[in-house]
Order: C-alpha cells, then sequence, then structure tokens
C-alpha cells in the first residue's frame, strides 16, 4: 500500500499544476505583465492546453517528455518572468475556476502545423 501516498502527491501535484496553468493563462491578459513574458507564456500555455502534443505519448519515453520535463520548466520559466504582484492576483483569480482547463485548438493547429513542416523538411531532404 506504499502507492497510495504516492498517487495523493502526483494527484495534489498535478491539481496544484493545472492552477498554475490557469493563472498564467490569466498573466497573458493581465496589462501589468511584460510583452516577453506575455509572448512566452502564450507559447506554453497554447501547448499545454493544447489536445496536441509536440512529441505523440505512444513513442516511447520520449512521448512521456514533453509531459513531465519540458512543461513543467517552461512553466517554471513563465512563473519567474512574471511579476509577482500580477502572478498573485492571477492566482487569486485561476482559484475562482476550480482547476477547469480549457482547450485551446489555436494551440493545436501551431504543434499541427509544426509536424507538417517537420514531415515535409524530412521529405526534401529525403527526395
Amino acid at each position: 500500500m506504499a502507492d497510495a501516498p504516492q498517487k495523493a502527491s502526483v494527484k495534489q501535484k498535478t491539481r496544484l499544476l493545472k492552477g498554475e496553468i490557469i493563472a498564467l493563462f490569466l498573466a497573458v491578459k493581465h496589462p501589468a505583465t511584460p510583452w516577453y513574458a506575455k509572448a512566452l507564456v502564450a507559447l506554453i500555455v497554447g501547448y499545454a492546453l493544447s489536445p496536441i502534443d509536440l512529441i505523440p505519448d505512444f513513442i516511447p519515453v520520449l512521448g512521456y517528455l514533453d509531459d513531465f520535463v519540458l512543461l513543467p520548466l517552461g512553466i517554471a520559466l513563465a512563473i519567474r518572468l512574471i511579476p509577482p504582484p500580477v502572478l498573485d492576483d492571477c492566482r487569486r483569480q485561476a482559484a475562482a475556476y476550480g482547476n477547469i482547463l480549457p482547450k485551446l485548438w489555436l494551440g493545436a493547429l501551431l504543434i499541427l502545423l509544426l509536424w507538417l513542416v517537420i514531415v515535409y523538411g524530412v521529405y526534401r531532404l529525403l527526395t
């Protein structure tokens, strides 16, 4: 039964991560967020909420790399770029959302376009 505390910890961390993503989503719209932070946060949040992954999950090991390494690192960087008062305000607003994450289809479109560019590039290299 040692797995029960780990599962609770993972669920708690997931809930906290969802709250941070919502807060970052709100920070993009906040007028006091610097433009460079808005640009990076928009990319990170768009990717986090996109229904399509850059690296599909069915690829062994690498499929979960973006979910467990790249995304948390991007969120940590984004949090550092946002002024603390703005982030605190956005976290308070995010608490009212109840950890409901919307799907951002624009993020999915960007990931799909990136994959198409990669496939086209590989095709051009091989022909």
